[in-house]
């Protein structure tokens, strides 16, 4: 019963966001200027909008959490069984500097109420407005004690280390690691799928109010485990010329593919995800399935094998690939 599987994605607003999924992206958005995420594969079984949902295809209008539950041994391949789809994909257009932000690990996350899983993320930046910044760590020798001073200071910004952002940069956040995305930046992100976030500081800002939103930092600084500056990966080479891997880590693998005229993945008794930033793909005809156009995400479960994207448009194309260890 299994096909590739294309989501319906389900976009959040909030003040930060914009409208760069249309221009970036190629996607129709309504009326509105804070387009701000857009949740490609998400499985939150306990909150209904938070569930991807199959657009195309026999499976239509089936939740990425049914296939999971239901049919895990079809889709994960080994990794069956999963109480859920353990990862989450999103884009985010921030217009302005997000709030500086810090993940608990699995174990301060399994103590919560209701426990939940760390996040550990990875960035991978699609569009860079000049002077636009990533913030990710902190300045050499600024530790906890240094960090929580600063916050309540309202310095903080002077003990994060930070980066001008380019397209194609990938940056890699383990749980623990204090960080936020700057103003101008467009990424992808791969993250363990988590909803546990502490606001450790929101630069000063107030709302139209006159009041800030609250901040976390008692419980943010205390999950503060990585130390020290972050930067841009260098991708390293892979037995398949197209593939450079970005991120090999406990919980994801993270891949920026350069395709050609074509690329072939799986076969391997595994799910894989591809997100298409450049070009245009069609998969064999037999799925009967639309074409992978600019800003699509496609899940291929494990059961049915290898398959190959086919390009239709001239020029360079970028793929992102992701799958579980």
């Amino acid at each position: 019963m299994m096909h590739p599987l294309l989501f319906a994605p389900i976009y959040r607003r909030y003040i930060w966001g914009g409208r760069r999924f249309t221009t970036a992206l190629g996607r129709t958005l309504p009326p509105g200027d804070d387009y701000a995420e857009s949740w490609e594969l998400v499985d939150r079984p306990d909150r209904a909008d938070e569930e991807s949902m199959v657009s195309h295809g026999p499976l239509t209008g089936r939740t990425l959490g049914e296939l999971v539950r239901g049919h895990g041994r079809e889709l994960l391949g080994r990794h069956a069984p999963q109480p859920r789809f353990p990862l989450l994909l999103k884009f985010l257009d921030a217009c302005r500097d997000l709030s500086v932000q810090v993940h608990p690990d699995d174990a301060r996350a399994a103590l919560l109420s209701p426990p939940d899983l760390g996040k550990t993320e990875a960035w991978y930046v699609v569009d860079a407005a000049p002077g636009s910044r990533i913030y990710a760590g902190l300045r050499e020798g600024v530790g906890r004690e240094q960090l929580a001073a600063a916050i309540r200071a309202g310095t903080c910004a002077e003990v994060l280390h930070s980066f001008a952002a380019r397209p194609g940069d990938c940056v890699f956040i383990p749980a623990g690691t204090v960080h936020a995305i700057g103003a101008g930046l467009l990424v992808a992100e791969i993250q363990q799928s988590s909803d546990v976030t502490y606001r450790l500081f929101d630069w000063n800002r107030v709302g139209p109010d006159g009041t800030s939103r609250p901040l976390h930092v008692e419980a943010g600084v205390e999950a503060v485990t990585h130390v020290g500056p972050v930067g841009p990966l260098e991708p390293r080479v892979t037995d398949d010329p197209a593939v450079k891997r970005l991120v090999t880590s406990d919980y994801f693998l993270f891949d920026e593919v350069r395709p050609g005229e074509s690329w072939s993945v799986g076969g391997d008794d595994a799910c894989h995800v591809v997100v298409v930033l450049d070009g245009e793909f069609a998969l064999d005809d037999a799925w009967g399935l639309p074409t992978i156009k600019r800003g699509s995400t496609v899940m291929l479960p494990a059961a049915i094998g290898r398959q190959t994207l086919r390009g239709l448009t001239k020029g360079a194309a970028t793929l992102l690939h992701v799958a579980l260890p």
